[in-house]
């Protein structure tokens, strides 16, 4: 039985709160938020404590892992003062925006032997994983093209957008880490990006773009792209193509049931896909926390390391540089 801290009681931190309840290999111990009515609410609902401190949640010795779902600013301090607790780690992502603070924290991390997962969710989709399954057995043969598809449902607001770092290092490094682990030990060596704004006026306001798309190769010439949008009328659009020698598969956008309707007016009529991440991940995300905590007590490394989350975000910053400089750009890990 694992004990966790959890910091951040956010839309995604509440999330992870009631994913960590109902899991019967681990405990929540503690939460901490800096909106201490939200932490006591969660508190309430989960009976468990509310520390007074990041710090009280993080040095507990009543505590074996720390799960940081705050705002990207806190994710290096916080996760560096639990490696000095001597605690495991779940941290969401991105790391850091600034690779600098990232190298740096990498390096700083060396010094203890405590395991560090990076929040990349998609991995652990069941359907993904099928995907990369079959790709892997060599089912669809030698692999040429990998297509993803990432639309959320509406943009999310100015007071969002101006901490998120822009959407290649906020939304698109999803769809950059689901890009190396389909790829496996293929990785990205140049990428090329463009982006637009269309029609959100926030993101004018603070320069940053509502529609993207991205262009990349892999070391062995695999070609690999991916779109983006903040506004998909019909729901939250999540689809994955893996095209290769000797055929396709495909990760699908989900509904709630598979049912379809046939009738005089309308054929293969489906209810409408999830709304938006928490829905469509639901399952990921209660399969990722199990991995985590399979792995923890059997000490074997993270699935998706420190390392994970550095690659992503270099990708991530070589496409906001091709954006700014409209050329392709030579990914250097």
């Amino acid at each position: 039985m694992l004990k966790f801290s959890l910091l951040g009681v956010g839309r995604i931190g509440k999330m992870h709160a009631q994913n960590i309840a109902i899991n019967p290999n681990c405990e929540l111990e503690y939460v901490y938020d800096v909106n201490n009515p939200a932490a006591e609410k969660i508190a309430k609902e989960i009976d468990c404590k509310i520390a007074k401190s990041p710090e009280e949640a993080i040095s507990s010795s009543n505590v074996d892992v720390v799960y940081i779902a705050t705002a990207t600013p806190t994710h290096i301090d916080y996760i560096l003062q639990a490696a000095n607790a001597g605690k495991a780690i779940f941290c969401e992502k991105p790391i850091d925006l600034d690779i600098k603070k990232v190298e740096a924290c990498k390096k700083e991390l060396e010094k203890y032997n405590v395991p560090v997962h990076i929040g990349f969710n998609r991995r652990f989709d069941p359907s993904h994983k099928s995907a990369k399954e079959a790709k892997d057995s060599g089912e669809i043969g030698k692999l040429e093209k990998i297509i993803i598809t990432s639309r959320d449902p509406s943009p999310p607001g100015i007071d969002y957008l101006k901490d998120s770092g822009g959407m290649y290092r906020d939304m698109t490094i999803h769809d950059f880490d689901l890009m190396h682990y389909i790829l496996g030990n293929d990785p990205i060596e140049k990428v090329f990006a463009t982006g637009s704004i269309l029609f959100d006026e926030d993101c004018k306001e603070i320069n940053d773009m509502d529609t993207a798309m991205i262009v990349m190769r892999s070391r062995s010439g695999v070609l690999c792209h991916i779109n983006n949008s903040r506004r998909a009328v019909y729901g939250y659009d999540q689809r994955v193509e893996i095209f290769g020698s000797k055929g396709m598969v495909i990760s699908d956008n989900q509904t709630p049931s598979s049912l379809q309707k046939f009738t005089n007016k309308i054929t293969k009529a489906q209810e409408p896909i999830h709304y938006f991440f928490i829905e469509r991940y639901k399952e990921a995300y209660k399969i990722q926390l199990q991995v985590f905590i399979d792995n923890i007590l059997n000490n074997k490394p993270t699935a998706v390391n420190f390392d994970d989350g550095r690659n992503a975000l270099i990708v991530a910053n070589g496409a906001l540089e091709s954006y700014q400089s409209g050329k392709f750009i030579k990914i250097n890990y």
